[in-house]
């Protein structure tokens, strides 16, 4: 497998990682009943705790994801094929995944610094694409 395709399958994993926590919701909602189904958006105040901190995580996925896919989409098109890229490519999803299990375990620190890590490896993989474009 070519070094840069590794980014494309990175995208397709990190969407994936962005619905990850919202199993979870799914799962809350449904012990809600049909009434809470009706207001799917005010029903959040009405969950347990950890399906709130869920839903959070599952939002602050999309966020995320508005940052690394074009981080990676510029590795890819500018040909980047180094060990770094591929491990701040592969880095940030296991910190995404790490940052989704430690919002909904209520470990505010872990959650910080997965999260740090995560947008790191986004930065990197954008330094490198423009290092590269030159």
């Amino acid at each position: 497998m070519s070094g840069s395709i590794i980014f494309l399958y990175c995208i397709a994993v990190a969407i994936v990682l962005v619905y990850v926590p919202f199993l979870l919701v799914a799962f809350a909602r449904v012990n809600l009943g049909t009434e809470a189904l009706a207001t799917p958006r005010a029903m959040v105040d009405k969950l347990p705790a950890y399906a709130q901190r869920a839903t959070w995580a599952h939002q602050n996925g999309f966020e995320s994801l508005m940052v690394f896919a074009p981080a990676a989409l510029m590795a890819y098109i500018t040909g980047v094929n180094s060990t770094l890229a591929v491990y701040a490519g592969l880095t940030y999803l296991v910190a995404r995944l790490l940052y989704s299990v430690f919002y909904i375990l209520n470990v505010p620190l872990l959650r910080s610094l997965s999260f740090a890590i995560a947008t790191l490896s986004s930065g990197t993989l954008i330094v490198l694409s423009l290092s590269q474009a030159r």
